[in-house]
C-alpha cells in the first residue's frame, strides 16, 4: 500500500503532466481561439483530454480508500479538481493551507458548471421552469397547416420547435413558423426556432411505380391478439386515396379511402360497412365519427388489402344495403425484396430502380448521392435503413456498386426508396453543406435561432458554416454539430473549438446514425464519451433519435424507453420525433425531467430523501 507522501507525489506528477499536454494543445488552437470569448472553456476542454490520457484507476482506489474524491466527477473543472484534492492530501499530511486558498478552489469548481449554463442559455434559451432539460420537438410537415397542434405542443412544454430542411419547402417552413411564434406570444412560453440543412443524401433513390394498394393492418401484440384496431377515413374529397403522411398529425395522418359523396352522406357513427377485399375476403368496418363534411373516421380489427374497384357495402339500420366502388389510389412503388446472400446494384443512373429477374439478383435502385460511389472500395460494408440491412461492396464498375446482402430477416426484407445509406468504413470526400443547404441557408439564417448542421466532420465543415453565415449577416447565430459518423467523433475536440470560438455552439448525439456507423455494441460507450467530453468543453448536448418512439407512434411506452428518458436528463436537451402520440410523450418527458431534476446532475447523483 502506497504511504501518503507517494500518493501526494503521484498526484503532482499528474498534475505537471496534465499542464504540460494542456499547454500543448492549446497552442494548436491558439489561431482559432485568439480573441474568442472561448478560451477558458477550450482551456478545460485541453486539461479533460490531457487528464483522460492517463490511466488513473489505481490513483482513483487510492484516493477513494482515503474518503477523497476519486476525480471521476472532475469533467467541467479539471484543474480545480486536482487542486482541491492535493489540498486535501495536504491537510492530512498537517499542512494546513491558507484562509484565502480555501474559498478560490471553491469558486473554481462552481465556475465549470456556471460556464456550461451561461452557454447553454445562449443556445438553448432561459431553463424552463422546475426542471433543466430543454424539449426540442421534430414537426410534421402537417404541422404547417395546423395551428392548434402546434399550440399543444408549445402548452405542454415543447421549448425548441425542429424543422427538418430535408422535407416541404421554404413556404411551408414560413407557415410552421409563423405558428410557432403564435403559440409562444399566446402562451407566454419561448419556443426557439431550429433548423436542421438536410447534408448528403446518402439515401436509396425512387423505384418504378406500381399500381395503388392499400394495406390496413391492426396492431397486435406478441400473441397475435389485436391490440389496437386500424383507423383510416373514408374520403369524399375526390382526392386519390392513400397511405397518409407518416409521422403527421390530424386528418393527414390516417389511411385514406376514396369513394362517393353521396354514398358517404348516407352513413352515420355506429353504421357497419363490409368490405370485400383484393383476397375476395369479407371484412368489416366500423364507422365512428364524421371528421368535417367530406371524411368520416373508421376502424376495422382485421387486416385488409384493398385496391380500386374494391367494393364497400353499407349495412345500414334500416336493412338496406347500398354498395360503392373504391376510388383511386396513389401510385406506389416497387421495393426490393432481399435475403441473405442476394447481389444488389446501387447504380449511379437515376432511374427508377426495378427488380431484378434472376436468381439471387434482387434487382437495381439508384444512389440519390451517386458521387459517394468513388468513395467506395471493395469489401467495405454499406448499411441499409438504419443499419436493418447488411451488405458488403463485392465490386464496382461504371454502373455502380455491385453489393452482396449479408444481413437479412430470413422471410427477408424491403429495400424502399429514400431510405439512408452509412458506410462505416469508407472515407466519404463529400462537402457538409450541399448546393440545397446554400440555398436553404438563405431563408435559416433569418428565420431560425439556432441552425442544425447535418453531416459534419471536420473543423473544416464548422469554419465553412461561420463563413457562410457571417456572409448572410448571421455570423452570431447559435449552431448544433449532429455527430453521427466516425470521422466526426474522432474529430470532436477541433469540431467543439472551432464551433464554439464563432458562436453560440452545441452538440447532438445523434444515435441512429451513429449506431450503424461505430457499431451497435459501442454507442453506449460513445455516448457516455461524448457527454464528458462536452461537459469539458462547457457546451450543451441534444440527446437525439428514438426518445420514446414506441409511445410517440403507439401510445404505450416500453420499459427500455422510460430508463432511455431519465438518463437523456444528463444532457441539456431532449429532441423527440414527430408521431401521432407526440403530445403525450411530451408531457411525459417533462413528468421525467422534473423528478431527475433533483435525483441527478450530469454523473452525479443529488441525494434527497427517499420517497416510498
Amino acid at each position: 500500500m502506497q504511504t501518503l507522501p507517494e500518493i501526494q507525489s503521484e498526484l503532482n506528477a499528474l498534475r505537471a503532466r496534465v499542464a504540460a499536454d494542456q499547454l500543448a494543445l492549446l497552442a494548436d488552437w491558439d489561431a482559432i481561439l485568439a480573441g474568442s470569448g472561448y478560451a477558458r472553456d477550450a482551456a478545460n476542454l485541453a486539461a479533460y483530454i490531457a487528464f483522460r490520457r492517463q490511466d488513473l484507476s489505481g490513483l482513483q482506489e487510492r484516493l477513494s480508500e482515503l474518503g477523497l474524491s476519486s476525480l471521476g466527477r472532475c469533467e467541467g473543472h479539471v484543474i480545480a479538481t486536482l487542486d482541491a484534492v492535493a489540498l486535501a492530501l495536504d491537510a492530512l499530511a498537517g499542512v494546513c493551507p491558507a484562509d484565502a486558498v480555501l474559498p478560490r478552489a471553491g469558486r473554481g469548481n462552481r465556475q465549470g458548471d456556471k460556464r456550461l449554463k451561461q452557454n447553454t442559455q445562449h443556445l438553448l434559451g432561459r431553463e424552463p421552469k422546475k426542471r433543466r432539460t430543454r424539449i426540442m420537438v421534430t414537426l410534421p410537415s402537417a404541422a404547417a397547416g395546423e395551428a392548434r397542434f402546434v399550440r399543444d405542443l408549445v402548452e405542454r412544454g415543447m421549448d425548441i420547435a425542429r424543422i427538418n430542411c430535408a422535407h416541404d419547402d421554404a413556404a411551408t417552413w414560413q407557415a410552421m413558423i409563423n405558428h410557432i411564434r403564435a403559440a409562444a406570444a399566446a402562451t407566454k412560453r419561448t419556443c426557439l426556432i431550429h433548423m436542421d440543412l438536410a447534408g448528403p443524401k446518402l439515401r436509396t433513390g425512387e423505384m418504378a411505380a406500381t399500381p395503388g394498394r392499400l394495406r390496413l393492418r391492426p396492431k397486435r401484440d406478441e400473441r397475435g391478439d389485436t391490440r389496437a384496431p386500424a383507423y383510416f377515413l373514408l374520403d369524399a374529397s375526390g382526392e386519390p386515396g392513400g397511405p397518409g403522411l407518416r409521422g403527421a398529425t390530424g386528418l393527414a395522418g390516417y389511411p385514406r379511402l376514396s369513394v362517393a359523396r353521396d354514398w358517404l352522406d348516407r352513413l352515420h357513427p355506429g353504421d357497419l360497412i363490409e368490405a370485400t377485399d383484393t383476397r375476395g375476403k369479407k371484412r368489416i368496418f366500423n364507422v365512428l365519427e364524421r371528421m368535417g363534411e367530406t371524411h368520416l373516421l373508421a376502424c376495422t380489427a382485421d387486416s385488409v388489402w384493398l385496391e380500386p374497384g374494391c367494393a364497400l357495402k353499407h349495412l345500414s339500420a334500416e336493412g338496406k344495403q347500398r354498395v360503392t366502388k373504391l376510388g383511386e389510389l396513389e401510385a406506389s412503388s416497387e421495393v426490393l425484396l432481399v435475403h441473405i446472400g442476394d447481389r444488389i446494384l446501387l447504380s449511379r443512373d437515376a432511374a427508377p430502380g426495378e427488380t431484378g429477374s434472376e436468381e439471387g439478383y434482387a434487382g437495381r435502385i439508384p444512389c440519390a448521392q451517386p458521387e459517394v460511389l468513388d468513395s467506395l472500395r471493395v469489401g467495405e460494408r454499406v448499411f441499409i435503413d438504419d443499419g436493418q440491412i447488411g451488405a458488403e461492396v463485392e465490386s464496382l464498375d461504371a454502373a455502380g456498386a455491385w453489393l452482396r446482402i449479408t444481413r437479412a430477416r430470413p422471410e427477408g426484407d424491403k429495400i424502399r426508396p429514400g431510405k439512408g445509406l452509412n458506410f462505416p468504413d469508407s472515407e466519404l470526400l463529400l462537402p457538409a453543406l450541399s448546393d440545397k443547404d446554400l440555398l436553404d441557408l438563405d431563408f435559416v439564417a433569418r428565420e431560425a435561432d439556432i441552425v442544425g448542421y447535418s453531416f459534419v466532420q471536420s473543423a473544416a465543415d464548422m469554419d465553412r458554416l461561420a463563413d457562410e453565415l457571417e456572409a448572410r449577416g448571421a455570423g452570431g447565430k447559435g449552431r448544433i454539430a449532429k455527430i453521427e459518423t466516425r470521422r466526426a467523433v474522432a474529430n470532436l475536440p477541433e469540431i467543439i473549438v472551432h464551433g464554439a470560438s464563432r458562436a453560440p455552439f452545441g452538440l447532438m448525439i445523434a444515435r441512429g446514425d451513429l449506431a450503424v456507423e461505430i457499431g451497435w455494441s459501442r454507442l453506449a460507450e460513445i455516448q457516455e464519451e461524448m457527454l464528458w467530453l462536452a461537459e469539458a468543453a462547457h457546451v450543451p448536448v441534444v440527446w437525439a433519435t428514438q426518445v420514446f418512439e414506441q409511445l410517440i407512434k403507439e401510445n404505450l411506452p416500453s420499459r427500455a424507453e422510460m430508463t432511455d428518458a431519465a438518463m437523456s436528463e444528463r444532457a441539456e436537451c431532449v429532441m423527440l420525433n414527430k408521431g401521432p402520440f407526440v403530445l403525450d410523450a411530451i408531457a411525459m418527458l417533462d413528468d421525467i425531467a422534473r423528478r431527475m431534476r433533483s435525483h441527478q446532475h450530469k454523473k452525479s447523483a443529488r441525494l434527497r430523501a427517499l420517497h416510498w
